[in-house]
This record gives C-alpha cells, structure tokens and sequence, in this order.
C-alpha cells in the first residue's frame, strides 16, 4: 500500500470510528492532558502492522511521539512491549482501537501464515494468499502474509489472468477461454501471466495441449491426484495446489512437489493475536 493509500485508509478508519467526536475523551479528559502509553503483547506469535500503527498516531496528531521497540515479524511472547506512545491523551485514545484493529489483524495473519511456512520450510512449495481479503485492507492483509513467510498472489484482477471453473464453463470449454485469453492479451498488448484452474486430471491434460499456460491450480485434488498431477506436468508450468488445505496436510501437498499451495483461510479465517494499549 502507498503512503497516499495508507493515509486515506487511516482517515477513512478514523472519520469512521469518531463521527462528530469521541464524547468520552471530550468528556472526561482536558483537552491539553498528556500522558503516555505502551503497546502490550498478550499472545504469542509473529507481530505485524507496525509501521501502520505509527501512521495511525501521526495522523491522529502529528504531535505524538510514537516510539517501535520491535519489528514486523519478530516473534514475540506474553509481556512484550511492541511500542509505546506518547503526547496528547484524547488523539491517543482516539487512536487507539485503530491501531489494536489492524495490528491485531496483520499478526494472526502473520502467525498463522508462519505456522504453514514452518511445516514445509524444507520443501519447494510456497505459501501464498488469495483474493479472500477484508474490502478495503487487501494490501495490509497480504503485506501480512509477507511478514509471516508467505508470498501474493495475484493483488487482484488486474494483474495477473486466472481462469476459474465459472470462466472456463461460460467461455464454453478450457481450451476455448485459453485461446480467447492469449487472444485478448495479444489484441490488448498487455504481459499478464496465465494461470488455469483444473478440477481433475482430464482438465490438467486439456491445459497442458492448450498451451501457453503459466500455472495450473489443482482445485480440490487429493494427495494421489496431486502426485499424478505434478508427474504429468513434469517441470512445464507451475503448480499450485488450493482447496481443503489445513495445518495437518499442508506438508503432504507440499511433498506432492507442488510449487505453490495457496490458503484463503490466511486472510479470511482469522484469529487476531491478542494486544493491548494501556496507559503508563
């Protein structure tokens, strides 16, 4: 995410959250008050989002001094101090749930995806994400699974071509929307990869005699599948597993010799790794 994006987002985030003002604060603390507060991890896992959190503050009052203690994908414990802040009282307390919502966000993120990165670190396969995002939090979603140990996919559908089941079925065949795709990236003049969803291993042998493929995505394949998937390409395109995906089988798939194995339940199934703000 730019800085620009970052800073609209973070407005955005904040105008959404005070409306026509924190009454709380606004009644209870003076407006000059100053004080102090620390960022207190309560979990373990791998932290993410600190950068953000800076933003969040400086936006709320350039005033604030906001000083990192850590960085993004340390692995931290119960007790850690990720930073601390100080100035103003009211913008600190206006900017407080912002930044728990993000930061807690981008590390479970960041947790779980190092949880899958760890189980098959030893293999060829990478994990990667998918475009089951938060609307408006891709970037910092994704930026999270970098930290974790993961790579992006596709940042949407504009950079990259992915031919799904619903592409290929109203398109009237896999072999027709891949000739109609290689047609319209050559009349666009656009450099776009293509990557083709096979549901079982007829459809990978379509892909391979339609050609011109970048990835195949084995879509619910099974581990035997998979292993026959990955022979019969033998080194031609990418590989890339997806569906069904958990903590207990990922190292199979990855033993398959897949090159990818992407996990919509980074991003969308989340557990947020438990943080506070308190004063001190």
């Amino acid at each position: 995410m730019s800085e620009t994006d970052l800073r609209s987002f973070i407005i955005n985030a904040l105008a959404e959250d005070t409306g026509d003002g924190d009454h709380s604060s606004l009644a209870s603390i003076p407006s000059d008050a100053t004080g102090r507060a620390r960022l207190i991890i309560k979990e373990e896992g791998i932290i993410s989002g600190l950068r953000v959190a800076r933003e969040v503050f400086t936006t709320a009052d350039p005033s604030l001094t906001v000083d990192i203690l850590l960085h993004d994908g340390d692995r931290v414990k119960y007790g850690d101090i990720a930073l601390t802040v100080s100035g103003r009282v009211q913008p600190i307390l206006r900017a407080e749930r912002i930044v728990l919502n993000i930061m807690q966000r981008m590390s479970g993120i960041a947790t779980s995806t190092a949880r899958y990165t760890q189980l098959i670190s030893d293999t060829r396969a990478r994990i990667t994400d998918t475009r089951k995002t938060t609307p408006g939090m891709r970037a910092l979603e994704k930026e999270a699974v970098r930290t974790g140990g993961g790579v992006n996919h596709r940042m949407g559908l504009y950079d990259m071509i992915m031919l799904k089941d619903n592409h290929t079925d109203y398109a009237g065949g896999i072999t027709r929307a891949i000739s109609r795709t290689k047609e319209y990236l050559r009349d666009k003049g656009l450099d776009l990869k293509i990557e083709v969803e096979a549901r079982n291993i007829n459809e990978v042998k379509e892909i391979l005699d339609a050609g011109g493929v970048h990835r195949i995505m084995l879509d619910n394949f099974n581990i035997p599948d998979t292993r026959s998937a990955v022979k019969l390409i033998a080194g031609r395109t990418e590989t890339e597993s997806s569906g069904g995906i958990t903590l207990e089988n990922v190292r199979d798939y990855a033993l398959c010799g897949v090159d990818y194995i992407s996990i919509g339940a980074l991003t969308h199934h989340i557990k947020s790794l438990d943080m506070s703000l308190k004063a001190f």
